[in-house]
């Protein structure tokens, strides 16, 4: 009962140890569970609340890391599967003066986008639930069609379905290819929550509140546009319903922000209706940037995410 269960790739990113250096440049990683829904799950249970991963990781030393840290934040480890057909997911990472990133990826496959629809058949959903995605693991591969499947599980459920499609260009074999996947499955999601640069490439109209109405349609009810550090909005079919302009912060790394962010809009949603998220919007927004500046105090993702005592504070602060 009011339970997140985020679908799609844990993997190990390797932050670098020197900043404003090209990838080829870098001469040493530290290695960092993430992957958008290990650390959207990870956030969520940090936070308080109940919180499942679905995915599969290899049957090596990164997968077994993932699975125990994901464990000692507290996520329900019960649906991550080990596979020994591929090896876990691993993203190399560079970082500039100012946190923003770059990434190499080594998955081809990877052990996630091996997971198989008949290894998901016996996961139940309550009304209550909500379903995290994003378009990572959409790449052509079963995982696609795993996602599919649990989500139309939850749909059955009358549970709520949240889609992030947090672009990775570099995974797709053609834009094109991305961006038809992504209109495909925004449809099928309640709520969207994207980046505002990622807005023209998906909807290709450049003004943003026309680009933003055009994302009404199928399921969607709410969606949540996020601007970095100056904030994010929300909007409904009716347009803008709220904003925050954010949090400054002494930012050392935006790895993991975003999900961060949504993660705590998601803990908020938990045992509230989409209706209470739109009544509230303001506050459930201000609360979910807290949450994302102060994952950018830290480096990496999840150890960077914090706990409700810590946002609280920051609050009072603020």
């Amino acid at each position: 009962m009011h339970q997140l269960y985020a679908i799609g790739e844990a993997l190990i990113d390797f932050i670098p140890k020197e900043r404003d250096a090209k990838l080829k440049e870098v001469t040493q990683f530290g290695p960092q569970v993430g992957g958008a829904p290990a650390n959207v799950a990870s956030c969520v249970a940090k936070l308080g609340r109940h919180a499942s991963l679905i995915t599969q990781v290899g049957e090596d030393a990164f997968g077994e890391k993932i699975i125990d840290t994901l464990t000692e934040v507290g996520v329900d480890t019960r649906y991550i599967l080990q596979t020994s057909q591929a090896n876990t997911a691993l993203a190399f990472v560079s970082l500039t003066q100012t946190g923003e990133r770059d990434f190499a990826f080594y998955r081809k496959p990877s052990a996630d986008m091996l997971l198989k629809t008949e290894q998901v058949q016996d996961i139940h959903f309550d009304k209550t639930d909500i379903l995290h995605f994003c378009s990572v693991d959409l790449v052509p591969s079963t995982m696609k069609a795993t996602h599919e499947v649990i989500i139309e599980k939850m749909l059955e459920a009358q549970g709520t379905i949240v889609f992030d499609p947090n672009l990775r260009f570099p995974l797709w074999d053609s834009k094109e290819e991305l961006k038809h996947t992504v209109r495909a499955f925004i449809s099928k999601a309640h709520v969207l929550k994207i980046a505002d640069d990622e807005l023209e490439f998906i909807t290709g109209i450049i003004d943003q509140e026309a680009a933003v109405q055009s994302l009404f349609e199928g399921n969607v009810e709410i969606v949540i546009v996020t601007k970095g550090k100056d904030g994010a909005s929300l909007y409904t079919n009716a347009g803008k319903a709220a904003e925050h302009p954010g949090f400054k912060a002494g930012v050392k790394d935006t790895t993991g922000a975003g999900d961060a962010f949504i993660g705590a809009m998601l803990y908020q949603l938990l045992g509230n209706s989409r209706e209470d998220l739109v009544k509230s919007a303001h506050d459930f927004i201000k609360f979910a940037n807290a949450v994302g500046a102060l994952t950018t105090m830290h480096y990496g993702a999840i150890g960077s995410l914090p706990e409700l005592s810590k946002v609280n504070a920051f609050l009072d602060e603020h």
